[in-house]
Formats: C-alpha cells, sequence, structure tokens
C-alpha cells in the first residue's frame, strides 16, 4: 500500500492544479485556517485542538493534528491569532505554522474584520520508509533518504459577523511557491492559490431548538469545484447535532466526495467538544471504513453575555 501511495504522491507532483489545503469536517472551529479576518471574533481567548484520521484502514492515509489559538485586544479592535499543525501522507510530512493579524470595524448591525497571514511550511518526505518490490538504490532517480524543504507563504481575508449570520472571503496563500523537493531547479509542482467563502447563520426554532447552516466554499484555478455543506441543531444551549455533505470526489463521481455526522456537547461555559465521521463517496470507499474527527474548544470567560456583541457560539 505504501508503494500506492508513494506513486499517488509522485505522479501528483506535476503542474497539474488541484487541492492541496488541509480539510475539516468541522471546519467551524478552525475558520481562522482559512480567513485570517476571524482572528478576535470571540468574545475572549479561544483555544481550539482537532484531529483527523482520513481513511481508516488505508496505510498511509492522511493524519492531521492541529492546534489554534486567537484572541482580542484593545477594545476588540484588533485580533490576533497562532496556529501549528502537522500532516502526514504517506512518506510525506507537512510541519506549519502560522501567525494572524486582524483589524475590525464596527459596520451596520454587525462587525467587519480585515486580517493578514504570515505562515511558514516544512515539506518533507522520508523515501526511506518506501516498501519497493526490488531495493530503491537500483533507481537513481529516487532519492535514499529525506528530503525537505522550508516555504513561506502570507494571505488576507475580510470576515463580516452579525448577531445571527457571517461571511468571509479569503486567500490565505498568495504566493505560488515552487514545493519540488528534487535538487534540481527544474519546477515539478507548486503551491496554488485557494479562495474561499464562508457563511452560515442562527435561527432560533424554539425556546430549545436553533438551526445553524453554515458552508464552506472552496476554488482552485484548473480543479473541480469544491465545498462543505452541513447543517447542525443546537439544543438546549448544550448538545449538537448536524449532518454535513462535501462536494468534489472523483472526475467520474457526480455524487459528491462524503456525507458526514456531526455531534457535540457544550461541557461547560467555556468548553465544548465535537466529533464527526464521514462516510466516503468516492471509488475509495471500497478501501477504507470512513474518516474521524475530534475537536476541543475552549474560549476564556464563556459564552458572549455583553448586549452590544450578542453573538452565536463560534461565529
Amino acid at each position: 500500500m505504501r508503494v500506492f501511495f508513494t506513486l499517488l504522491i509522485l505522479l501528483s507532483a506535476t503542474m497539474a492544479y488541484s487541492q492541496q489545503d488541509e480539510q475539516f469536517t468541522q471546519f467551524m472551529y478552525y475558520k481562522m485556517g482559512f480567513n485570517p479576518a476571524y482572528a478576535g471574533s470571540s468574545d475572549g481567548a479561544c483555544i481550539s485542538m482537532i484531529g483527523k484520521s482520513q481513511w481508516l484502514g488505508f496505510e498511509g492515509a492522511p493524519q492531521t493534528q492541529l492546534l489554534t489559538f486567537n484572541m482580542p485586544l484593545l477594545n476588540k479592535r484588533i485580533g490576533i491569532g497562532a496556529s501549528i499543525y502537522r500532516q502526514t501522507i504517506g512518506i510525506t510530512e507537512n510541519l506549519s505554522a502560522e501567525a494572524v493579524y486582524s483589524y475590525r470595524i464596527r459596520m451596520g448591525r454587525g462587525t467587519l474584520s480585515l486580517g493578514v497571514l504570515g505562515s511558514v511550511r516544512m515539506l518533507r518526505a522520508d523515501f526511506s520508509q518506501v516498501d519497493a518490490t526490488q531495493a530503491i538504490t537500483l533507481d537513481p532517480s529516487i532519492p535514499g533518504s529525506i528530503q525537505s524543504k522550508f516555504v513561506p507563504n502570507f494571505g488576507a481575508g475580510a470576515y463580516y459577523k452579525s448577531n445571527i449570520f457571517y461571511i468571509g472571503f479569503s486567500v490565505p496563500r498568495l504566493l505560488e511557491n515552487n514545493i519540488s523537493l528534487a535538487d534540481t531547479e527544474e519546477v515539478l509542482s507548486t503551491e496554488v492559490r485557494h479562495m474561499y467563502f464562508m457563511g452560515g447563520f442562527t435561527l432560533e426554532l424554539s425556546e430549545l431548538v436553533e438551526i445553524q447552516p453554515q458552508l464552506l466554499l472552496k476554488y482552485v484555478a484548473g480543479a473541480p469545484f469544491d465545498g462543505d455543506i452541513n447543517t447542525n441543531f443546537i439544543l438546549d444551549g448544550t448538545y449538537t447535532i448536524g449532518a454535513s455533505y462535501r462536494l468534489g470526489g472523483a472526475i467520474n463521481n457526480g455524487i459528491g466526495e462524503s456525507v458526514s455526522l456531526l455531534l457535540g456537547i457544550q461541557i461547560t461555559d467555556d468548553l465544548f467538544f465535537g466529533a464527526s465521521y464521514d462516510m466516503t463517496l468516492t471509488e475509495l470507499r471500497q478501501y477504507n471504513s470512513g474518516s474521524i474527527e475530534g475537536v476541543l474548544h475552549y474560549c476564556i470567560g464563556g459564552r458572549s453575555q455583553g448586549e452590544e456583541f450578542i453573538s452565536p457560539r463560534f461565529f
């Protein structure tokens, strides 16, 4: 199976355009990673931890761990944040660190935020982990050890939120860097610009039930349109249950990439735990048992209480 993933990685290291960024089913707890203008949108300092295991039972499948932090400053006019994450796929590893700054402006019944993001990635491939049918030393085109590279980048975004809805647009990485690990000067693979549009709202159905639809649309030039659409029901302000649908998938498969079940509980006013299970819809469903994801979301100070900035959770 590692041979398959190695071939997949090598074949994908071309000038073709495709989705490169990580995907999170519970993206609403990691808005800052997609849009730097989100930083400081909560009333207090917030920390989120996310872990994802994709395509269970598929050796070498993507594994992602994330830690992110953001908070408002100076009477909530400024937001700052930082994230670190690690993703492994087969023999490859991506270690990333990001720093975020946003400035917030009162506009109408809500707040408009403009944000910038600086990031650096360490891309790494350990070819010594390859399980091959013959010694890889017989092929001089295959490195025999670890290859790595540091790649800096920057991005920007805009984010507007009111008491009941939010919208945002962003391009987290503007530079189309050479990310080839080869020792030659030839450009085999580049970072491509990912454009994101996010939005959502909260509607109170009764004293005990709220509905919260949200979406994250993704666009890369030359790649199929992609996006996540989900709806959560918040029960008694404590329990969350919902479903999500992801577009994309294989070119020959028109039914999408996955469908997901989301569950969550507000353990205390400060601490939320959420989990999701994705069922694969593409041809890969024959080789895996789906994907799982867990999140811990902690906001110092609890839920918003100010008369002027009463906002739904996670907006």
